[in-house]
């Protein structure tokens, strides 16, 4: 017969035990719960353009593709969700998104107050930089030292013009009323270089209008204040969770380097 001392030690004992499983089990839970879950999707509706190479384009088979349809889909993978990507012209983007035919519009909208007050926007996908692009036959710095007296082609009445004139006061500021005849004017040899969106910089001196007269130089020129925070992913402001599921679809595409693999794939020369 067991003494009533050894029992009542015994009982004890196990109440502890079982106290503690409790307790690490309780812990252990609150730590799983404590981790942020995984941002999933059923399926996400994207729309875009077709009329905007490499971003947006149709195909030799009459196929959707370009970079923001694979950014699209890799999206898609990333949440887990089936994928839609539909063509509209670029104007029909954003209203579809606010009649509900869509849930995000990915056709390079930039993010602006102007399209804040009737939608809302993802992290920034790609940055839209400003660029330098000079004869290829000019020997030049594309930096405020390297362009000292040198002639630099602008824009009116644009953020480049007032970038230029800020931070290249040693240079020889020439406006002119298009963009086009900027470039003309540097691909005639009457400016030195000439200072642009750096996206459509890339296109005219790698295209067949610029006849391969000149060349990017110097780095990217990434400054909200004048430039704006970018290209972004157009959505819903009814949706936040959609946005949560975007944006940590973003993050871990970047992460892991992806983003990259695109950008290189569309963009051989660097955008930034």
């Amino acid at each position: 017969m067991h003494h009533p001392k050894t029992v009542s030690i015994a009982m004890l004992l196990t109440a502890l035990a079982f106290t503690a499983s409790m307790a690490f089990t309780t812990s252990e839970t609150l730590a799983q719960q404590s981790q942020p879950a995984l941002q999933t999707r059923a399926t996400i509706r994207f729309v875009t353009d077709s009329d905007f190479p490499p971003f947006n384009f149709l195909d030799e088979e009459g196929t959707l593709a370009g970079f923001h349809v694979d950014l699209a889909r890799a999206i898609c993978l990333e949440a887990s969700a089936t994928c839609q990507v539909n063509a509209r012209p670029w104007a029909e983007t954003l209203p579809a998104l606010q009649r509900g035919e869509a849930d995000a519009a990915i056709a390079g909208h930039a993010i602006n107050a102007a399209s804040l007050r009737f939608v809302d926007f993802s992290d920034r996908y790609l940055p839209m930089p400003a660029r330098f692009a000079a004869l290829k036959t000019t020997k030049l710095e594309a930096t405020p030292t390297g362009l000292d007296g040198r002639s630099i082609a602008v824009t009116k009445d644009t953020a480049h013009e007032a970038y230029a004139r800020a931070f290249f006061r040693d240079s020889r500021i020439q406006v002119f009323a298009s963009s086009d005849l900027a470039r003309d004017a540097v691909s005639a040899g009457k400016v030195d270089v000439v200072f642009d969106d750096g996206i459509s910089l890339l296109f005219w001196t790698t295209g067949t209008v610029s006849r391969e007269c000149c060349e990017l130089r110097g780095g990217a020129y990434i400054e909200p204040r004048y430039f704006g925070e970018g290209m972004a992913i157009a959505l819903t402001r009814s949706d936040p969770d959609l946005k949560r599921v975007v944006n940590d679809a973003l993050k871990s595409i970047r992460e892991s380097g992806r983003m990259e693999e695109l950008l290189q794939r569309y963009f051989p020369q660097r955008l930034h």
